[in-house]
Order: structure tokens, then sequence, then C-alpha cells
């Protein structure tokens, strides 16, 4: 939670997460007309998935904890001439931000979190996120060719953001995660749609 792991990740060249691109599953969200109003994204590395999603003209931020990361999205945006923000804020820690977002992007962080740590995730997204705002997660599969560190089965989606979250899970669909390991099929991988339910 500090962000030191992570920001280390970062200094010596692409982490394998960073393939130096949108990640397909969330190019195809995004022809889909998935992410509408204003769009956070959790945990978004170098920001090639928000850059992707704010050069539609849609307001984004871009939070991590990591700073060197961050700093390489700031580059990439300016270098692109694509009006999107990033900053430090802790994901377990949202509502620290103030805001609150129409459409959450979570690529990759849901399945780094354990147990206790969904419980307080969770809630965190909550706080950021607009009664009806939908949130798009992409996260490792316990099930496929394919399979990745930290994998999460279907089951453990739907008890995260089950009845009391303040979250309802409308989709829960196999989808893939390209890395710098895996080959172009990607890592085998959940994209879950989870609707706001309520603010409490």
């Amino acid at each position: 939670m500090t962000g030191q792991p992570w920001d280390a990740s970062y200094r010596d060249g692409p982490p394998p997460w960073d393939i130096g691109g949108p990640q397909p599953a969330v190019v195809r969200l995004a022809a889909a007309g998935a992410f509408t109003g204003s769009v956070l994204d959790v945990g978004c590395g170098t920001g090639e998935n928000a850059l992707h999603i704010a050069a539609l003209g849609l307001p984004v931020l871009g939070v991590d904890v990591a700073e060197t990361a961050l700093a390489q999205a700031r580059e990439k945006a300016a270098r692109r001439g694509i009006a999107a923000e990033f900053e430090v804020a802790d994901a377990f820690a949202l509502e620290r931000l103030g805001r609150r977002f129409d459409t959450v992007l979570d690529c990759g962080m849901f399945h780094t979190c354990d147990a206790d740590e969904r419980r307080v995730y969770v809630a965190s997204l909550a706080a950021a996120t607009t009664a009806g705002g939908a949130l798009y997660l992409l996260c490792l599969s316990d099930e496929g060719p394919n399979l990745g560190p930290h994998p999460v089965s279907r089951a453990e989606i739907e008890a995260a953001f089950g009845p009391g979250s303040g979250w309802a899970v409308e989709a829960v669909e196999s989808a893939s995660i390209r890395t710098r390991f895996h080959d172009e099929n990607g890592a085998s991988a959940w994209c879950a749609t989870v609707r706001r339910s309520d603010q409490d």
C-alpha cells in the first residue's frame, strides 16, 4: 500500500503487465461504448488504457501508487496530445479523491488483493463511483489454458461484489490479459461488469 514495491517494478524496464499499449479487452469495451461520463482507471500503471479511453474524448483520471509509472503516463499524454489526468492515490482509500466517477476500470488490480483487502477495496471503489455507475473489472482467471499468478474464480468476484457491498454483478465473461510472458493469446482472465447499486 506504500507504493514502493510497485514503483520498483517500473524502474528497470517495463514490468510483465505493461505491454506498451491498451489491453485488447479494454479496447473492445471502449468500442462497444462501455465507458461513459467521467472515468476512473484504478491501478493505471503507465496509462495505456486510460489514454486509449481519453482519446475518445472522455475525461479520465488514472491513479496508481507507483510514481515512476505515473511520470511515464504523464509524458505519454503530453507527447500524444491527449488530455488525461494522472495522480498518486491509494486504491484502498479512493474516497480521498473527493470525486465520484460514472465509469471505473480495474485492469489487473483486483487479483492482487487477498480476501481481507478485497473488502476494503470494494468499499473504496464504491466511495468513488456514482449511483448506477459501472465498474469494468479485468482480472486473472482460474479457468482456461493460460493461467497467470493470483488467479481468481468467478465465485470470488460474485462474493466480493455480492449483497451488502453496494454493488451488483451484471456479467462475468471469459477474456484474456496480454502480458510480456504469455503468447499472443494472453493469460486467461475474467471481464466482469459490476453496477453500483446504492450509496450506502
